[in-house]
């Protein structure tokens, strides 16, 4: 029976719970703020796909609690670059010699603080599309799709750490979830980034969703391609010539399509929510990659440049509160 640590049950974590718990896998998990429901009532999905489903497992407020050896440590926190204690600092007393890490954050370049901690170990890096949200402590709405893509940090990793990624997929499968194994993940992870680097931070900034903002003005959907076209400037500097104007015509089309209230970003709900917003993995990292390759970004700077106040912002409300 394989063993999973899961670092940061919130929505997506808790369906993943919940896979890895129907795939076979005996699974604990990490839980802050929802610790004390996790705790007494297990966590509850409600979701088009799967039904209303209940999952139980063990549940700890910190990895130092878990009693390993583990074959997985999943982390399904937030990516926050550049804090400290940094997230691969505390899963640290949870990895063994032959533990993978899989992460399952948002946003860019996001693999790196953990491989430079743990060198040897298998890193897989997976992009996640599981619409859900957390509607109260341990309770999950979950709706539309489940998918993984899932790949080995590096692109070019030991023959081991491949079969650690294809080992976790089929965990998965046996789940009931659906998951694609990539020899090179980055592609994907620049596809979604095309998409969160462009809505998360306009959508916070103007309080709007997607389909709220491209009702706003006549110009609204030229500005988000512009913002897009900038990113796939950037992929296509790095290598990533799949991510270019039809590919972005295809993610407009879809968003055009919604009826209001249309769809809420992340960066949209942790800022109407007064919480920290992923500013660095998203945006910041998607810039300090394009200044490596000399790409111009001047909409991506200047939206860096807002977003950043008003996630300072939310951080003195946060200490005003307290």
């Amino acid at each position: 029976m394989p063993r999973i640590l899961l670092f940061g049950a919130g929505s997506i974590g808790a369906a993943y719970t919940y896979i890895f718990s129907q795939g076979g896998a005996q699974v604990t998990v990490i839980c802050r703020s929802n610790y004390a429901a996790a705790k007494a009532k297990g966590f509850t999905i409600n979701s088009t796909l799967w039904g209303d489903v209940h999952v139980q497992p063990e549940v700890v407020r910190a990895p130092s609690d878990a009693s390993g050896p583990w074959d997985f440590v999943v982390v399904c926190s937030k990516a926050m670059p550049g804090t400290r204690p940094s997230t691969a600092e505390m899963i640290r007393p949870a990895v063994g010699d032959n533990t993978a890490i899989v992460i399952l954050q948002n946003g860019i370049a996001v693999e790196e603080e953990y491989a430079a901690l743990f060198p040897q170990n298998p890193i897989l890096s997976g992009v996640v599309y599981l619409p859900a949200t957390q509607t109260a402590p341990a309770v999950v709405a979950h709706k539309e799709i489940e998918l993984l893509y899932i790949g080995t940090f590096p692109a070019k990793a030991p023959e081991t750490h491949k079969r650690s990624a294809m080992e976790l997929a089929a965990i998965i499968k046996a789940g009931g979830g659906t998951v694609e194994v990539y020899d090179d993940i980055q592609s994907e992870r620049y596809s979604k980034l095309l998409v969160n680097v462009a809505w998360n931070p306009t959508c916070a900034l103007t309080r709007s969703t997607d389909a709220q903002f491209l009702k706003s003005s006549p110009d609204a959907i030229d500005f988000v391609r512009s913002v897009m076209l900038e990113v796939a400037s950037i992929a296509q500097a790095v290598g990533y010539g799949e991510i270019d104007a039809e590919l972005i015509e295809f993610q407009l089309s879809r968003a055009t399509a919604r009826d209001l209230p249309g769809v809420e970003p992340s960066m949209l709900a942790d800022a109407l929510a007064g919480r920290a917003m992923e500013v660095e993995a998203i945006v910041g990292n998607t810039i300090r990659i394009a200044r490596r390759h000399e790409v111009k970004t001047p909409l991506l700077d200047g939206l860096y440049v807002l977003v950043k106040a008003l996630d300072a912002s939310l951080a003195r409300e946060r200490v005003e509160t307290n």
